[in-house]
């Protein structure tokens, strides 16, 4: 999930790959933030980047 909305999709999208419900996906999404003080997106890309858990994009 983490790395899916780093990537930019949004939950209604990840609940359809993964088929699961949103509020299933709305309730990963608070529990990572939460649990990694995370208040925002950018603050979520840069924590995925960082781990490694997605890749910088070419020429940024």
């Amino acid at each position: 999930v983490i790395k899916m909305l780093a990537e930019g999709n949004s939950v209604r999208q990840i609940a359809q790959i993964l088929g699961l419900s949103v509020k299933t996906v709305e309730a990963h999404k608070f529990n990572l933030m939460r649990k990694l003080n995370i208040h925002n997106k950018a603050q979520l890309v840069t924590y995925a980047i960082q781990k490694k858990i997605v890749k910088m994009p070419q020429g940024a």
